[in-house]
């Protein structure tokens, strides 16, 4: 019996991270709490070697040095800065403008904002709280679908997540050892196209269901049209260009993504400046996020790294791999399961949370069937994607939850996740048979 067990702690040892996990208890000392836990335990049953542990100290002097991981809080500091700064909000009411003549125009507005912003902050939740509470309040008062309206905010928000510079996609491109720039610059066709099928859904609507997003009344329209043009020179073109700067550096290699993400939070700064808005507030209240952000990160990578290094002491690392490589189907059966597991896990945990765990058991199979593994890591980015709006743990439904008005119900709000779910999904799937639209 206790052979038995010694032979399979590397399994008992997800299974208690994970039952942690979804108890609630911290992520960070879940995974460091159980790695030293099965530590011990495989040194008591002979399967384990208290001289690993030694290698602990440097790796998380690693994970502290490490150049990469510092672009994480320089982006974070950018897109709150251009958040508590009201730019962001700005700019999703000039586009709201110029979008408002058209059936579902404001729902169209609030998605393509949603793309810019994810170019802009790569941060979710930030995104869909400032969408919420601008413009849900108004697609609601021009008539719009509690469960559309609802819907097209919390989904356009998770865009944060697969285009760049997506803090995810920085994480994935650390798991998985790939360059930064190279996941950016595959995960960028199809972050545009998955805004793009959103958008064909909202038009969709429009024709066949047009009661669901009505045009902006004429008066209204007429009445902020005033000083259209100025606000679009003035409002939309700084942080586009903003934008166009900071991933042009990564894409054509003049910046590494941590000089690019310095550029980024330095130009959201100046833009404040010259739009009066960076206070003392501002500065500390973005501090404050991007140190609180940073933290957390810096915690899971700490305990994320302790439980990798137990578990391959008592060689979980090559079972998994030997079990995944050996499945039926060989690429084709890696694939199925990792988008099942990584999906079902999406209900229920934080996707930084599968990053740190899953990722690193699916990576090592990957590499070993000869799967580009940059085109891995942005079909995950793209399944992840989906824990955002999937209930009953979806955070941009919590974020807009927290935000929308009495009257918009929580059902309303999962209701109207579903068909953007749906479209993720979709997404998922061309991208598995076009392989080709990661550059």
């Amino acid at each position: 019996m206790v052979e038995w067990f010694g032979d399979w702690l590397a399994l008992w040892m997800i299974l208690v991270a994970l039952a942690l996990i979804f108890s609630g208890y911290p992520v960070a000392f879940s995974l460091g709490g159980t790695a030293l836990l099965f530590a011990f335990l495989g040194v008591e049953f002979g399967y384990f070697d208290w001289s690993y542990m030694m290698a602990m100290s440097e790796r998380t002097f690693g994970i502290m040095s490490n150049g990469i991981l510092l672009a994480i809080p320089l982006f974070i500091f950018m897109g709150t800065m251009l958040e508590r700064s009201r730019l962001a909000e700005d700019l999703l009411q000039t586009v709201g403008l110029l979008f408002g003549p058209v059936r579902g125009g404001l729902a169209i507005a609030v998605i393509v904002v949603g793309a810019l912003l994810a170019a802009a902050t790569g941060i979710v939740g930030a995104s869909v709280v400032a969408m919420g509470m601008i413009s849900l309040p108004v697609m609601l008062r021009n008539g719009y679908s509690k469960e559309l309206s609802s819907g097209v905010i919390a989904a356009s928000g998770t865009l944060g997540q697969i285009i760049p510079p997506s803090i995810v996609l920085i994480v994935l491109a650390d798991q998985i050892g790939v360059s930064v720039g190279d996941l950016f610059r595959g995960a960028l066709i199809p972050g545009i196209m998955l805004a793009f099928l959103y958008i064909l859904y909202v038009g969709g609507v429009a024709i066949f269901q047009p009661k669901k997003v009505p045009a902006l009344p004429k008066d209204v329209r007429d009445a902020n049209r005033e000083g259209l043009g100025r606000r679009v020179l003035f409002v939309m073109m700084p942080p586009l260009f903003l934008i166009l700067i900071v991933l042009g550096s990564i894409f054509t290699g003049v910046a590494t993504p941590t000089e690019a993400g310095a550029l980024g939070a330095l130009g959201a700064m100046l833009l404040a400046l010259a739009n009066r808005r960076l206070k003392f507030k501002t500065v500390r209240e973005t501090t404050y996020e991007t140190g609180k952000l940073t933290t957390m990160v810096i915690f899971l990578l700490i305990g994320a790294t302790t439980f990798t290094l137990v578990f391959r002491g008592l060689y979980g690392d090559i079972w998994i791999e030997e079990h995944l490589t050996n499945l039926p189907g060989g690429e084709v059966g890696l694939l199925i399961i990792a988008n099942l597991v990584v999906f079902v896990l999406g209900f229920f945990i934080d996707f930084f949370e599968i990053a740190f765990i899953v990722i690193p058991l699916l990576a090592p199979a990957a590499a070993a069937l000869g799967i580009d593994l940059v085109w891995f890591g942005v079909m995950l980015s793209m399944n992840l994607q989906a824990s955002f709006l999937t209930p009953p743990f979806g955070f941009s439904l919590f974020y807009l939850r927290g935000v929308a008005p009495p009257e918009v119900k929580t059902s309303a709000i999962y209701r109207g996740a579903i068909p953007f779910i749906l479209i993720q999904l979709i997404a998922l799937i061309l991208l598995i048979l076009f392989p080709g639209m990661v550059l």
